[in-house]
């Protein structure tokens, strides 16, 4: 199940990198994620009703939901658009590949988890495969104001993005019967309503983009992007830790090069072909059991 819930995270948020560039454009980025939120909130809540399973939070839970519901399901995406302005995909990834040193390291401060050296020594790996894949997009921006603005958005995202992670996991282990599915319909809902209220004191349009291809983003995007993505990833987090699950990030970009390859014309140079070896080699080392030093005193 945890292979299951890792592969389908990969290949659903491996692809809505290019679904977001997608929705630029004409409806404003704050109106366009809170309508994927507000749909994708529905058809939670729905799917609670149907199976009749409980769909009212517990009072304890309001507090961590509305944390959760702002980090992860505003803010972090509010930065991922606007970055995506001055910073090219490619570096959006590999700040975003960082997401388990900060599950690590933000899990190790505000919930006193040990850092475990195997799934640091996996993330370090991985993230030197990202930075080989994507060094020649790297090239030649660094002295730019608006890339530098882009990657400080990119690393705010990444940033919210790890606080979700430790407050889902937080939920799920208050034994208040907090399911993903539970504390996703709400927390979306949170979210998409404080962006939607942002956005009318703003007096942002709320018109969408009548286009095919910007009405079919926003329900890939709500349904399997945000609905089944959000669902198994935050399983996953409940099931193996927020630093392990976070693994699936790494290998994001790496789906995203393939769909290029197919439909952009990528070229795979040895760099990247080293960077993509490294990246495998980060995630089996994270998900080998970890290694234990036999015990002299069982010779005895």
């Amino acid at each position: 199940m945890n292979i299951f819930l890792y592969l389908l995270t990969v290949l659903i948020w491996g692809t809505t990198w290019i679904a977001i560039t997608f929705q630029l454009g004409v409806t404003p980025a704050p109106v366009s994620i809170a309508y994927r939120f507000w749909i994708a909130s529905a058809i939670l809540m729905v799917i609670l009703l149907v199976s009749r399973k409980p769909w009212w939070p517990p009072r304890q839970a309001w507090p961590w939901l509305f944390a959760q519901g702002i980090a992860l399901f505003c803010l972090n995406f509010l930065c991922f658009y606007y970055a995506s302005q001055w910073v090219t995909s490619g570096l959006e990834a590999v700040v975003f590949s960082t997401a388990p040193l900060w599950n690590a390291i933000n899990g190790r401060i505000f919930m006193g988890r040990p850092i475990k050296p195997q799934v640091m020594a996996g993330a370090l790996l991985g993230l030197g495969g990202i930075v080989l894949l994507f060094a020649p997009q790297m090239a030649g921006h660094w002295h730019d104001s608006h890339t530098l603005l882009g990657l400080a958005l990119t690393l705010g995202g990444t940033l919210c993005f790890s606080c979700g992670n430790l407050l889902s996991s937080r939920m799920q282990s208050m034994n208040l019967g907090l399911t993903p599915w539970l504390t996703n319909a709400w927390a979306m809902l949170i979210g998409a309503t404080t962006l939607g209220v942002a956005a009318l004191a703003l007096d942002m349009p709320f018109a969408l983009d009548p286009s095919p291809r910007y009405l079919g983003a926003l329900l890939y995007l709500a349904i399997p992007g945000s609905v089944i993505g959000f669902t198994a990833y935050l399983m996953l987090v409940g099931r193996i830790g927020p630093d392990r699950a976070a693994y699936s990030t790494v290998l994001f970009p790496i789906v995203a090069l393939t769909i290029s390859t197919f439909y952009e014309g990528y070229h795979w140079t040895a760099p990247a072909l080293a960077g993509l070896a490294l990246v495998l080699a980060g995630n089996l080392l994270a998900f080998l059991p970890p290694l234990r030093r036999p015990n002299p005193l069982k010779s005895y």
